[in-house]
C-alpha cells in the first residue's frame, strides 16, 4: 500500500496566498466599481442640468425647437449601454430609467411659458448641482469607511496566515519529537535485549552496562517529556488555527454579503429621494403649463415614484458580478498527516478551552448590548437624514396664477427654495447629520464584525464542548478509563451542564 502524500508546506502556503490575491483583487475592483458608478451619476445629473437648461432655452421659442432637443438627447444615448438595456427588457436603474421617460416626454412637448423657463434655469438644474456635489462627498465618506474594511479584513487574513504557519511550526516539532522518542525506544530495547547472563560479566563490565541502561533511560524520559510539550503546544496551535479560521470565514462572509450591500446604500443616502424632489418640482411645473399633457407626465411620475435606491443597489451589483461575488470559504489544511480536523477537548485542553468559552459568552453578551445602542442611535440617525431629505419642497403651483406679473413670480421663486439663508442652515445641518451617522455606522460594524468573529469562535467552541463531553461519557462507560478520569467527567460534565444553563441569554 502506497504512503499517502500530504501537501508541503510551501504548497499550502502557496495556495492560501492565491486565495487572499483573489480576494485583495476583489476589494480593489469594488472600489473601481464603486467609483465607477459615481462618476456615471455624476455625468448623469450633468445631462440632466445640461438637458434643463437647453430646454430653458428652447421654452422661450416655445415648441419649435422641443424635437430638437429630445432628438439630440436621445442620439447621445442610442450609444450607451442604457439604451442597449433599455431595448432589450427595459430592465434600467430607476434614476436612469426616469431619464430615458424624460425624453419621450419632450417629445410631447407644445408650448412654453416664462416661468416654467425660470423654474428650469433657477430651481431644477441648482438641485442637481446639489445632488452631483452630495454623490461626490458620500462617495468620499463611503469609500473611506470601505478602506478601513478592506483592511480590517486584510488584517483577519493576515491574522489567519500567522496562525496558521504557528500550527504548521508546532506540528513539525511534534513530529520531530515523536520521532526521537521512538528512536531512544529503539535503543533501549536493543540494550536490554543484548549480552550475556548476568552472572557472566565482569563486577567492571556490569557497572559500565548499567550506567549506559540509565543514559539511555534518562535519555527516554527527556525525550518523553519533550514529545509530550512539543504535543501539547501542536494542539493548542491547531485549536487556535481552528477558531481564527472560524472567525475569518465569518468576517468575510459578513463583508461580502452585509457589509459590501451597506456601503452602497451609503453612497445612495439621499440620492434618489434628492433626485426625486427635484424631478417632482419638473412635474408640478408640468402638470400646471398644460394639463393636456397629463398622459405623458403621469408616466414619468410612475418612474419616479418607482425611484428605489434597494432595487437600484441589487441591479448595479448584478451589474458587477466577479466584483461583488463573495469567496469561497477557507478549508482547513491538514499538516503532515495530521487527521484531526477540529478542536480538541482532551486534557489538558479541555478546561482552558471551557474557560475560553465562558469568557467568549460573557463577552458577547456585553458586545450585544453595546452594539444593540450604537444601532439605535444610528438607526434614529438615518430617519433624521432621510426626513431632511424627503422634505416635500417641489411644489410650485403658487407661481402659476395667472393674476400675478412676471415680477412677483421672480420675486416668490427666489423667496422659497432659493433663499440663501435658508439654503445654508438647511445643508449644515444636513452635512452635521451625515457627519454623526457616519461616525456610528463605523462604530456599528466595527462592533458587528467583532462580534461576528466572536460568536464565530463561541458556536464552534459550543459544538466541540458538547461533542467533546459526549464522547468522554460514552469511553467512560466502556470502562476504558480509571476512577480519576472518571471523577475528571463527573466534573466535566457538572460544568458544561452550568455553561449551557447561561446560553439562553445569548438569544
Amino acid at each position: 500500500m502506497s504512503t499517502p502524500r500530504f501537501k508541503k508546506d510551501k504548497e499550502i502556503i502557496a495556495e492560501y496566498e492565491s486565495q487572499v490575491k483573489e480576494i485583495r483583487a476583489q476589494l480593489v475592483e469594488q472600489q473601481k466599481c464603486l467609483d465607477q458608478q459615481t462618476e456615471m451619476r455624476v455625468q448623469l445629473l450633468q445631462d440632466l442640468q445640461d438637458f434643463f437648461r437647453k430646454k430653458a432655452e428652447i421654452e422661450m421659442e416655445y415648441s419649435r425647437n422641443l424635437e430638437k432637443l429630445a432628438e439630440r438627447f436621445m442620439a447621445k444615448t442610442r450609444s450607451t449601454k442604457d439604451h442597449q438595456q433599455y431595448k432589450k427588457d427595459q430592465n434600467l436603474l430607476s434614476p436612469v430609467n426616469c431619464w430615458y421617460l424624460l425624453l419621450n416626454q419632450v417629445r410631447r412637448e407644445s408650448k412654453d411659458h416664462a416661468t416654467l423657463s425660470d423654474i428650469y434655469l433657477n430651481n431644477v438644474i441648482m438641485r442637481f448641482m446639489q445632488i452631483s456635489e452630495d454623490s461626490t462627498r458620500l462617495l468620499k465618506k463611503s469609500k473611506e469607511i470601505a478602506f478601513q474594511l478592506q483592511e480590517d479584513l486584510m488584517k483577519v487574513l493576515n491574522e489567519l496566515y500567522t496562525v496558521m504557519k504557528t500550527y504548521h511550526m508546532y506540528h513539525s516539532e511534534s513530529i520531530s519529537a515523536e520521532s526521537k522518542l521512538k528512536e531512544a525506544e529503539k535503543q533501549e530495547e536493543k540494550q536490554i535485549g543484548r549480552g550475556d547472563p548476568v552472572f557472566s560479566i565482569r563486577m567492571e563490565d556490569k557497572y559500565q552496562r548499567r550506567s549506559s541502561v540509565k543514559k539511555i533511560e534518562k535519555m527516554k524520559e527527556k525525550r518523553q517529556a519533550k514529545y509530550s510539550e512539543n504535543k501539547l503546544k501542536s494542539i493548542k496551535a491547531r485549536n487556535e488555527y481552528l477558531l481564527t479560521l472560524e472567525a475569518t470565514n465569518s468576517s468575510v462572509f459578513k463583508y461580502y454579503i452585509h457589509d459590501l450591500s451597506d456601503l452602497i446604500d451609503c453612497c445612495d443616502l439621499g440620492y434618489h429621494a434628492s433626485l426625486n424632489r427635484a424631478l417632482r418640482t419638473y412635474l408640478s411645473a408640468e402638470y400646471n403649463l398644460e394639463t393636456s399633457r397629463h398622459e405623458g407626465l403621469d408616466i414619468i411620475e410612475n418612474a419616479v415614484d418607482s425611484l428605489d435606491p434597494r432595487s437600484d443597489r441589487q441591479r448595479f451589483m448584478e451589474m458587477y458580478p466577479t466584483a461583488f461575488c463573495p469567496p469561497a470559504k477557507f478549508e482547513f489544511q491538514p499538516h503532515m498527516g495530521d487527521e484531526v480536523c477540529h478542536v480538541s477537548v482532551q486534557p489538558p485542553v479541555n478546561g482552558e478551552l471551557i474557560l475560553r468559552f465562558q469568557q467568549l459568552q460573557s463577552r458577547l453578551a456585553t458586545l450585544k448590548i453595546e452594539n444593540e445602542e450604537i444601532k439605535k442611535t444610528s438607526e434614529a440617525t438615518l430617519t433624521t437624514i432621510q426626513d431632511m431629505v424627503t422634505i416635500e419642497d417641489y411644489d410650485v403651483s403658487e407661481c402659476f396664477h395667472h393674476s400675478r406679473s412676471t415680477e412677483s413670480v421672480k420675486s416668490t421663486v427666489s423667496e422659497t427654495y432659493l433663499s440663501k439663508p435658508s439654503i445654508a442652515k438647511r445643508r449644515a445641518n444636513q452635512q452635521e447629520t451625515e457627519q454623526f451617522y457616519f461616525m456610528k455606522f463605523r462604530e456599528f460594524l466595527e462592533g458587528s464584525n467583532l462580534i461576528s468573529k466572536l460568536q464565530a469562535k463561541h458556536d464552534l467552541l459550543k459544538r466541540t464542548l458538547g461533542e467533546g463531553h459526549r464522547a468522554d461519557y460514552m469511553t467512560t462507560s466502556r470502562g476504558r478509563r480509571n476512577s480519576h478520569t472518571r471523577h475528571q467527567v463527573d466534573s466535566l460534565r457538572r460544568l458544561w451542564g452550568a455553561v449551557l444553563l447561561a446560553l439562553p441569554v445569548l438569544h
